[in-house]
């Protein structure tokens, strides 16, 4: 059932770092859904946790209903690391756990109990991520570097290269954003980079040039990926009652995405095929 939206746009990070934790007891996290074979959410056949919150208002967002911070199913990382297990033997050598969102960092005490954890268990953990809720205060900054320890691998979406731009597209800038990807890049965390290619939005040659030179900066890319937009998350809106931004705007054509795959180089970064998770 959808939720009716909560606008959390502007919740402090402080109130955010709260999210997931109690006073007494384990750690619970709340969970949107579960899928238990995701073959497009990071290396390998993965077991998916959607969590649930989420601060940015991407134009092109076709899960709002995951936006509402403080919602959701509860479970703790033992009960999401056994509902995991049930599935384990499909996962091969480098298959495992992702955690997706709406934004995943928005509940970051919870996602390193639950990475340290899987750890632990020998599971590959996966965390896919857009960066908006880094910062470089703290505890949180410490909380991530732990985080970065117990993750094997980072999707990272970049909305947009410019960060005035990127604030039109998603509600808030992307300087943050790119601070994190700096410090990944800079300590050895691997990533695979994507990018959202959407008409009228991000569908321009001379911000994809830009955006192609940046991930030349980047250490330990391991592969590039361009997502052409869709119209699935359409019906959501409608039955929230929210007023859809791109109404109107088609998918990109078949050789825009070539065009834009040339830009970003995508044919370069060929480490994913060869990429084993450590333990």
């Amino acid at each position: 059932m959808l939720m009716k939206l909560i606008d959390n746009t502007k919740t402090p990070l402080n109130v955010l770092d709260s999210i997931g934790v109690e006073d007494e007891g384990p750690v619970k996290g709340y969970v949107h859904s579960l899928e238990s074979f995701g073959s497009v959410d990071g290396p390998g056949i993965r077991f998916v946790a959607f969590l649930q919150g989420c601060r940015m208002r991407c134009q092109y967002c076709h899960n709002p209903d995951t936006w509402n911070i403080g919602v959701g199913t509860e479970m703790t990382a033992d009960e999401l690391l056994d509902n995991a297990e049930r599935y384990r033997a499909f996962w091969g050598e480098t298959g495992g756990l992702t955690c997706s969102g709406g934004e995943s960092l928005v509940q970051i005490d919870f996602l390193l109990d639950l990475f340290t954890k899987a750890k632990a268990r020998g599971i590959s953990t996966c965390l896919d991520t857009s960066g908006g809720p880094f910062t470089r205060d703290e505890p949180w900054f410490s909380k991530f570097k732990e985080l970065m320890k117990v993750t094997d691998i980072s999707l990272v979406d970049i909305k947009h290269i410019n960060s005035a731009e990127h604030k039109k597209l998603t509600g808030i800038g992307n300087e943050n954003i790119l601070d994190m990807i700096q410090w990944m890049s800079a300590n050895g965390c691997d990533m695979w980079i994507r990018h959202v290619l959407v008409p009228e939005r991000t569908d321009f040659d001379v911000y994809l040039k830009q955006l192609g030179d940046y991930i030349k900066t980047l250490n330990n890319v391991q592969k590039v990926e361009v997502l052409p937009y869709h119209t699935l998350g359409v019906k959501k809106y409608h039955e929230l009652g929210i007023t859809y931004p791109l109404e109107g705007i088609e998918p990109p054509t078949a050789d825009r995405v070539k065009n834009a795959e040339q830009l970003l180089h995508t044919a370069d970064y060929t480490g994913w095929k060869t990429w084993k998770p450590s333990f």
